[in-house]
């Protein structure tokens, strides 16, 4: 079996983590965002504690936490539901989690916000992954925290 298909998730919102699966998803964050790229920016927004935000966490059979993505609900960053804090660890990445990743965390928007579409924020060099997704560029490339972004956006009426 793959990688891919040996990851245990689990769907939580704040008040459901533990402090052991607070600390390894902010370290993750960390440890990718801030240190892998280079890129100190305000990782704690408030966000992760609101009541309908959602963290789905991927683990491997050892329980190491490998992939991660936060779901916030409709008027948190956007006027739609979105997807943010999209990671898979070094050691997953190649083996499809990412595109696993993502396909849950669609799949959590439709059962939580049904009549929602999705907006994100996408560092522009994964735009053709994301397109993959279903996602669509609407907007013109800005720099966030020094990186180049675009807002895509995939909606879920058409989905």
């Amino acid at each position: 079996m793959s990688l891919k298909e040996l990851m245990h998730w689990k769907l939580l919102s704040f008040n459901e983590l533990s402090l052991d699966q607070l600390y390894e998803l902010l370290k993750l964050r960390v440890d990718v965002f801030v240190v892998e790229q280079n890129c100190p920016y305000p990782e704690l927004d408030d966000k992760d504690r609101l009541p309908q935000t959602k963290h789905l966490l991927g683990m491997n059979q050892q329980g190491e936490l490998i992939a991660y993505t936060r779901i916030l609900a409709a008027g948190v960053s956007y006027d739609e539901a979105s997807i943010g804090r999209v990671i898979v660890a070094e050691k997953g990445r190649g083996h499809g989690i990412a595109h696993a990743l993502m396909q849950r965390s669609i799949n959590v928007v439709k059962t939580q916000w049904p009549q929602t579409s999705i907006q994100i924020g996408a560092q522009q060099h994964l735009s053709d992954f994301y397109q993959q997704q279903g996602f669509i560029l609407n907007s013109e490339m800005y720099l966030e925290d020094g990186i180049p972004h675009i807002d895509m956006l995939l909606n879920l009426q058409n989905n």
